[in-house]
């Protein structure tokens, strides 16, 4: 008898039924894992179980390049604080006047010298490790000082620029119309003014506006010490409309969102909606483009001093050094090299942060998975088929 004439219960005993494993075991756990040419193999099970904010804690510490430039951001940090103080909190290094004059000592060359595995006759730190101007100043003093003034007006830039690029984008993105009309008009008046002109203006103002207002010379000096507080503030002002675009296009989104509408049915009011519901679900986007922002911010203040429109005496920052020294380059180049050092450390350290955040807020990122995760993977997979036939060839 063919197969054509068996009835349809006599068919079905024909072939063995092979019994599958239950959903959600080991074969479907490799498949998931190893969906799109092995990206992104285990990342199901290294995220179980786990919050969002764990989630995105723990893509930044596997992000190599974060890490590093959060390591030697730190330690800029910590050296600069440690060793010069912070107020009336005295530093470790014993040259604390950084405006102090003296006696170049051989020339005013750096003490410090190389450990013997790098050719030199072994490392020490000397008096003056980064060497002295023609006056005699500690240029060690002077750099870390730099460091702290520079550091200072970078957090305080990017806290303005956040606080008013938030505040706009927010109120755009949410009330829309007349609102949103005017708000990105305003963004879009100081997005197309040159900030470094724009900077080198309110730089200069801020500089000689308290004396042509005739302030008294306490008044005067008062604004003087407090130069970088205010150059950062005025720099913040000018810098928040890249961010105030992308929360506001955050926020166009997230109102169309279906637990805003229930927020808003509840009686919530929009204060509550914008602060409770909708910026928690922009902060990604916020603290990335805010670390860039800061990068930027080092960059533009180091111009701006360097133009002789920042940072100006008595106070130090690294780009008022570089201004300082330019001339001394050809007989004394280690004072324009540990400045310059510092601020290519500090933005690349920042840029790198940035970008870790940016892939760890991003859940469309995926990790390549190494050699020895695709093996193992691999080996899963072949068992899994081995396990399935030999349960198929004793059925």
């Amino acid at each position: 008898m063919s197969d054509d004439n068996l009835p349809d219960d006599k068919l079905d005993n024909l072939s063995p039924q092979v019994p599958l494993p239950p959903m959600g075991g080991p074969v479907d756990d490799i498949v998931d894992d190893s969906v799109g040419r092995g990206e992104g193999v285990g990342q199901a099970k290294e995220v179980q179980g786990l919050t969002q904010g764990q989630i995105v804690m723990a893509r930044f510490f596997r992000h190599r390049g974060a890490m590093a430039g959060l390591v030697i951001l730190v330690l800029i940090a910590v050296l600069a604080l440690t060793s010069m103080g912070i107020g009336p909190i005295r530093g470790w290094w014993k040259y604390q006047d950084y405006l102090a004059s003296g006696t170049p000592v051989n020339g005013g060359a750096p003490t410090m010298t190389l450990p013997q595995w790098l050719g030199g006759p072994g490392f020490a730190i000397g008096d003056h490790p980064f060497g002295q101007d023609s006056l005699g100043s500690d240029n060690f003093a002077l750099v870390m000082k730099g460091v702290q003034t520079s550091l200072f007006v970078m957090v305080i830039l990017g806290l303005v620029a956040l606080v008013v690029g938030v505040l706009v984008g927010a109120l755009s993105g949410y009330y829309r119309g007349w609102v949103d009309q005017s708000l990105m008009r305003l963004t879009d008046l100081v997005i197309t003014l040159p900030v470094i002109v724009l900077g080198a203006v309110l730089g200069r103002l801020v500089n000689t506006l308290p004396v042509k207002m005739g302030a008294s010379q306490d008044q005067v000096d008062a604004l003087t010490n407090n130069m970088p507080a205010l150059l950062a503030i005025a720099l913040g002002l000018i810098l928040w409309p890249s961010l105030a675009r992308l929360v506001r296009g955050e926020f166009l989104s997230l109102r169309e969102r279906e637990f805003v509408d229930s927020a808003r049915v509840a009686g919530a009011s929009d204060w509550r909606i914008i602060t409770k519901h909708m910026l928690p679900n922009s902060i990604g986007v916020i603290i990335v483009n805010t670390t860039l922002l800061m990068s930027a911010a080092v960059v533009l203040e180091t111009a701006l001093s360097y133009l002789g429109f920042g940072i100006n005496r008595p106070n130090i920052s690294l780009g008022f050094l570089i201004n300082t020294y330019q001339g001394a380059f050809a007989t004394r180049p280690w004072l324009f090299w540990w400045p310059g050092l510092f601020i290519i450390l500090i933005a690349l350290s920042v840029n790198f942060i940035g970008d870790g955040l940016r892939d760890a807020f991003d859940p469309r990122t995926k990790r390549i998975p190494s050699n020895r995760e695709m093996n193992k993977a691999l080996a899963k997979v072949e068992a899994a088929a081995r396990a399935g036939n030999e349960k198929g060839g004793d059925a």
